[in-house]
């Protein structure tokens, strides 16, 4: 492979740049513009060296070198990670000088790839280092880092060491389709494996729309009755006028969104149309959409007016719902719930309730998918163990339940990179910075 280097710090100027180095000849290289006491192809691994950059005599600066040697290393080829000053000409004058003698430019993803190319980490995980770099929420950094230490990764390869006994056992029977009473794999061990593994994926499938709120937010929707104070409400939560406050009833229209962190946790605010009946058609459209965003959200927070309560709406029992009176310095709250006045911005009892609320949903399942390429891929390994569940009812015989255990093993293979296309592999590589 070639030898590619590329700045792996954030673009721009800093007291610190690090630029990495990985492939057969990167010590080779960055020894060939390194001056200090010793050479560092004589430098062992997980060592550091001072000294400095030069060509021809010119000293472009003073640098820490750190020496990874194959496989010890991120990418399990050699690597030489050279932390410089952070200015942009130090960095990109370093760089033009590694091309010169020998690398080439990373491309985006490229020395992740290179890693899961050389069985340093699976796709799964692979994925979970982008993830991990885009975290912008405490709950959203420790779900891509158990993903990166295999809790996703794990679950998938013991689900398929198993399958993949059974299979065999399946595809020895058809090597001797001429004696039929010859049966290798025990129909009860697999109607129980399978009924496992139906499980576990339906799980892992459930567990998804957790993972993906983590990512982007665990959607709130703010309802409520009209002038019950829900743009009030959302501008005091976020810190800002982000919505229209009007005594007007009926000003809000449409949804407005934002999102906001409390306690490491990121939660998407939906401020939504007041719920009435009404004969405006633009109104009646805001409203339907202020149903739908109650509908899809995690957490429900129904705000009543402390000063003219209405009841907008029933919901389902399954529903998270946190009661909110406002206006609370006008009147005292009339039921249960909380107690509060936006206007004033006295809501951190609600902040915190918001923070209890999602974390018994964060935290109710030891594994969690976050990645759509993941759910899509465990869906259709779902339908393939149903498909042997109901074939093993009929008692099919065993080339078609060989063919449905293979398709479940080859979306579970997906999940991890066993199995994957090469433009697969560039489509999500390529969506890393170039330095990862």
């Amino acid at each position: 492979m070639d030898t590619i280097c590329a700045i792996s710090t954030a673009y721009g100027q800093g007291g610190i740049a690090v630029v990495r180095v990985s492939g057969e000849n990167a010590i080779d290289i960055a020894d060939a513009l390194f001056v200090g006491r010793q050479p560092l192809k004589e430098v062992c691994g997980g060592h550091f060296c001072y000294g400095k950059i030069a060509r021809e005599g010119e000293v472009l600066d003073e640098v820490l070198v750190s020496i990874f040697r194959a496989p010890h290393s991120y990418t399990g080829e050699d690597v030489v990670e050279i932390s410089c000053h952070g200015s942009l000409f130090i960095q990109q004058t370093l760089l033009e000088w590694l091309i010169d003698k020998g690398c080439r430019m990373a491309h985006g993803g490229e020395f992740t790839q290179r890693a899961f190319m050389n069985g340093k980490m699976d796709l799964a995980q692979a994925e979970a280092v982008a993830d991990l770099i885009a975290a912008q929420s405490q709950a959203e950094k420790d779900l891509a880092l158990s993903q990166l230490r295999g809790s996703v990764s794990n679950e998938i390869e013991r689900l398929r060491d198993r399958l993949l006994h059974f299979t065999s056992l399946i595809e020895l029977e058809l090597d001797f389709a001429d004696h039929e009473e010859l049966e290798f794999a025990d129909r009860s061990e697999l109607k129980a494996l399978a009924e496992e593994i139906d499980g576990t994926l339906k799980r892992l499938t459930g567990s998804f729309k957790t993972g993906n709120a983590i990512r982007h937010g665990i959607p709130v929707a703010i309802v409520g009755a009209p002038n019950a104070g829900k743009s009030t409400l959302l501008n005091a939560l976020v810190g800002e006028e982000r919505a229209i406050v009007s005594d007007i009833q009926g000003t809000t229209r449409d949804t407005i969104e934002d999102t906001l962190t409390i306690e490491g946790v990121l939660f998407r605010l939906i401020d939504t149309a007041g719920l009435r009946e009404t004969e405006d058609k633009l109104e009646q459209i805001g409203i339907a959409r202020s149903r739908q965003a109650a509908d899809k959200a995690q957490i429900i927070v129904e705000v009543i007016d402390a000063t003219a309560p209405q009841k907008i709406a029933e919901w389902p029992e399954e529903a998270d719902v946190i009661r909110v009176w406002n206006k609370c310095d006008l009147k005292e709250a009339q039921g249960d719930g909380i107690a509060l006045s936006a206007k004033s911005g006295e809501i951190e009892a609600l902040k915190t309730c918001l923070v209890e609320h999602a974390r018994k949903t964060l935290y109710q399942n030891e594994v969690m998918i976050s990645n759509a390429r993941h759910y899509e891929a465990l869906l259709r390994a779902l339908e393939a163990i149903v498909r042997v569940e109901e074939g093993l009812k009929e008692e099919i015989s065993g080339e078609w339940l060989s063919m449905d255990l293979q398709d479940c093993l080859n979306s579970l293979g997906e999940v991890t990179g066993r199995i994957s296309s090469q433009e697969v592999l560039n489509t999500i590589f390529s969506k890393f910075c170039i330095g990862k």
